[in-house]
C-alpha cells in the first residue's frame, strides 16, 4: 500500500519576506494606529502586516513570484504539487499581486480589511479601495463599521502627518468612486447593466486600485453566476487591476486549500485563546424517527434557554441542503413545536424564522439583524447551507445540520460551524460551548472532515502543577533474580532423579 500523506493548512501557507528595505515601505510609522485598531488581536496585526509587506515591500511582481519562491523552499509544497507547474496552475490569480488571508469566522475580519485599506490610501500606494461582498446584509454591516471607525479621532490622529490621504470618505457604487474613497458594494453590482459607479470609475485605473474581496471562497468556488461574475470582473483588462487581496474563514475549494494563503489563523486557535466559542462535536445520534430527533434537540436547546445560557435568548439554527427541503423542516418543527408545548401553530410559527433565497423570506432575511434582542420571538432559525455567511449573530448556542448534503465537504462544514462562534458580550471570557448535533447514519463518512476542519488532534499537555510538600511519596525499587537450587531424592529402588527448582529472590531499595 502507498503511504498517504497528510497536508495541514498551516504547512501551506506562503512566508512573505521580512526582509523588507525600510527606504521602500516602513511599517514601524504605522504601529501605534494598528495597536489602536486591533487592541489585543494581535493576529489581526500580523495580518495587516503580512499583507503590506507582501504588496508594499517591493520583493514581488505577483504572486506566482511569491509561491515560486515558497515552493523552492518548503518541502511539504514540492511533496503536494510535485512541480512549479502544477502549482501555478492552481493559483487563481497568477498575474496580479494577490493574495488570500485565512482568519476563522468571528475573529474580526472587518478591522483587518479596514486596516490594510487605510494604509495602502496613507501611503499613496493606491487612489481608491473597492471592497466587493457576497450579500447586501454584509455590505450594510461593513459600511457600518467603517464608517463608525473613520470616525475615530484617535486612530486618525496615530496616522503619520506625511499621510497621502489620512481620512477616507466611505461610499457605496451609488456615489462616483473618487480620489480618497473606500467603496463597499456587494457582488451583484458588478454587472455591466446594473446602474452603479463602479465601471465608470475605475475602468484604466486598476493600478491606482486595491480590491478587498470579503468572503472570497465565493470567487473561488463560483457557486452561481453572481461568484462567477464576481472573478471575471477582477480579471477584466478594461481595469487592469493590480492589488487583489480577499478574506475569508473558509479558504476551501470544495475540500481543497487555497494555494495563495498569506497568513492564517485558524478556527483552533481562535477557540483555544477565546475569542469565539467552543465547539462539542455530537456524533452519535441513533434517533430512529424524526419526532426523536427533534426531542433531543429540544432537550438540548431548553437547557440552553433555562439553565447554561439564560442570561441571553439562545438560539438553535437547522441547516438543510436546499429550498424545497427547508420548507418541509420549516413545516415539521412548527408542528412539533406546537404539540410539545402545547400551543398554537400559529403561536409556534413565531418562534421559527425560515431562512433561504426564496422572494417569499426576504422579509425574514432582515428579521435575521434582530433575533438576539430579548423581545424578538425568534428561537429557531432554518435555513440552507448555501447562505451560511454574513449574520452577526451571537446567540447561537446549537447547530443541527439536518441532512449529510449540508455538511459534506470542509467548505460547508466551515460555513456551518462558523453561524455559531460568535461570543455575546455577556458570556465574553467565559468559554461558552456551542453544541453541534449531528446524525449516527452519515456522522462517520465526514467524520474526518470535521477532524480536519476543526484540527482535532491526539495532544499530550505538559504544565507545572501547584503542590503541597506531602505530594512528595517514596518509590521502592524491588530488583529481582533468579537463584537456582538442587536436591537430590532416593527411592527404595535404585531409581535416583535430580529435582532442581527455582525461586525468585527479592532485594528492596528505596528513592
Amino acid at each position: 500500500m502507498l503511504d498517504q500523506k497528510r497536508f495541514l493548512n498551516q504547512d501551506l501557507v506562503l512566508e512573505v519576506s521580512k526582509n523588507i528595505d525600510p527606504a521602500v515601505f516602513n511599517m514601524d510609522k504605522y504601529e501605534g494606529f494598528v495597536d489602536a485598531l486591533c487592541g489585543e488581536r494581535n493576529y489581526q496585526k500580523e495580518a495587516i502586516k503580512t499583507t503590506l509587506r507582501y504588496m508594499l515591500g517591493g520583493q514581488y511582481k505577483n504572486i506566482t513570484e511569491l509561491a515560486e519562491e515558497n515552493y523552492n523552499s518548503n518541502d511539504k509544497l514540492r511533496d503536494l504539487y510535485g512541480s512549479f507547474t502544477e502549482m501555478k496552475r492552481h493559483l487563481q490569480l497568477p498575474d496580479k499581486l494577490s493574495c488570500s488571508i485565512d482568519l476563522g469566522t468571528g475573529t474580526g475580519k472587518s478591522y483587518v480589511i479596514y486596516g490594510i485599506a487605510r494604509i495602502m490610501l496613507a501611503e499613496g500606494a493606491v487612489d481608491h479601495v473597492l471592497v466587493v461582498c457576497p450579500s447586501t446584509t454584509i455590505e450594510a454591516g461593513l459600511m457600518e463599521k467603517f464608517k463608525l471607525l473613520s470616525g475615530d479621532e484617535t486612530l486618525r490622529s496615530l496616522l503619520p502627518g506625511g499621510s497621502v490621504i489620512k481620512n477616507p470618505h466611505i461610499i457605496n457604487a451609488t456615489e462616483s468612486i473618487t480620489t480618497g474613497t473606500i467603496c463597499v458594494e456587494n457582488c451583484h453590482a458588478l454587472y455591466e447593466h446594473v446602474k452603479s459607479s463602479i465601471r465608470e470609475s475605475l475602468s484604466m485605473k486598476g493600478d491606482r486600485t486595491l480590491v478587498v474581496n470579503d468572503e472570497t471562497h465565493h470567487v473561488y468556488n463560483q457557486t452561481g453566476k453572481d461568484f462567477k461574475k464576481w472573478k471575471e470582473f477582477l480579471l477584466d483588462e478594461d481595469f487592469d487591476f493590480r492589488y487583489v487581496t480577499g478574506l475569508s474563514g473558509t479558504c476551501y475549494i470544495k475540500d481543497e486549500y487555497f494555494t495563495d494563503v498569506i497568513c492564517r489563523y485558524s478556527l483552533r486557535e481562535a477557540i483555544e485563546d477565546g475569542f469565539v466559542k467552543s465547539i462539542d462535536y455530537v456524533a452519535q445520534d441513533t434517533s430512529n424517527t424524526q419526532n426523536e430527533k427533534f426531542q433531543k434537540i429540544y432537550d438540548n436547546h431548553i437547557e440552553n434557554k433555562n439553565t447554561k445560557y439564560r442570561m441571553v435568548k439562545p438560539l438553535t439554527i437547522l441547516i438543510t441542503k436546499d429550498i424545497r427541503a427547508c420548507n418541509k423542516l420549516t413545516t415539521d418543527l412548527i408542528h412539533f413545536l406546537s404539540e410539545r408545548e402545547g400551543i398554537s401553530e400559529e403561536d409556534a410559527a413565531k418562534k421559527v424564522l425560515e431562512v433561504t433565497s426564496s422572494p417569499k423570506h426576504k422579509e425574514n432575511v432582515r428579521k435575521l439583524q434582530d433575533v438576539d434582542r430579548k423581545d424578538s420571538p425568534v428561537e429557531w432559525i432554518t435555513s440552507v447551507s448555501m447562505l451560511t455567511e454574513g449574520w452577526d449573530v451571537k446567540n447561537v448556542f446549537q447547530i443541527v445540520p439536518h441532512e449529510e448534503r449540508a455538511f459534506d465537504s470542509k467548505l460547508l462544514i466551515a460555513q456551518v460551524l462558523g453561524r455559531g462562534l460568535r461570543i455575546p458580550e455577556l458570556y465574553l471570557g467565559q468559554k461558552p460551548v456551542v453544541t453541534v448535533f449531528n446524525h449516527d447514519r452519515w456522522s462517520g463518512r465526514i467524520k474526518h472532515l470535521v477532524d480536519e476542519v476543526l484540527e482535532i488532534e491526539n495532544r499530550i499537555y505538559s504544565y507545572p502543577v501547584k503542590k503541597k510538600p506531602d505530594y512528595n511519596f517514596i518509590i521502592h525499587n524491588i530488583d529481582y533474580a533468579k537463584l537456582a537450587e538442587t536436591e537430590e531424592y532416593k527411592q527404595e529402588k535404585e531409581y535416583e532423579f535430580k529435582k532442581r527448582f527455582y525461586y525468585t529472590h527479592q532485594t528492596g531499595s528505596c528513592s
